[in-house]
């Protein structure tokens, strides 16, 4: 008798499980250390800040922060994961496309990178080890 793990259907369903967290526990930890930073700097009342969107540097700066703390721990522990995306794609969004319009690939490569990887985790959802995934049993 084949083991149900290895069923194509099965491994299938467990490696894009698998995938989930991963790119949530990569993705999240790795914004982390863009984010702290920035947070720290708000704590200290440092409001320099770049001011892509003309909202003014502190408004960006607390936004920043909100994406790339509070949203990444969201994203971590997989809680409201895909509505925790979306400030973390429009951040990696302005980050490329405003923010380093003008500049080489290499330079934008890093927000890009990030931006595919949050757009493939909101394709894949959260998976089954996640908060999300214990609070629909």
């Amino acid at each position: 008798m084949r083991n149900k793990l290895f069923s194509p259907t099965s491994w299938s369903t467990n490696a894009t499980h698998i995938a989930s967290l991963l790119l949530r526990f990569s993705l999240g930890l790795l914004m982390l250390s863009h984010g702290i930073p920035k947070m720290m700097k708000l704590i200290n009342g440092n409001m320099e800040f770049g001011d892509p969107l003309g909202i003014g540097s502190p408004a960006s700066l607390f936004l920043a922060v909100f994406a790339e703390v509070i949203c990444s721990i969201l994203i971590i522990i997989g809680f409201s994961t895909r509505l925790a995306l979306i400030p973390l794609i429009t951040t990696m969004v302005v980050a490329a496309f405003i923010v380093h319009i003008n500049d080489p690939l290499g330079t934008k490569e890093l927000a890009l990178i990030y931006l595919f990887g949050y757009f493939a985790l909101f394709l894949l959802g959260s998976g089954k080890y996640s908060v999300d995934s214990r609070l629909k049993k």
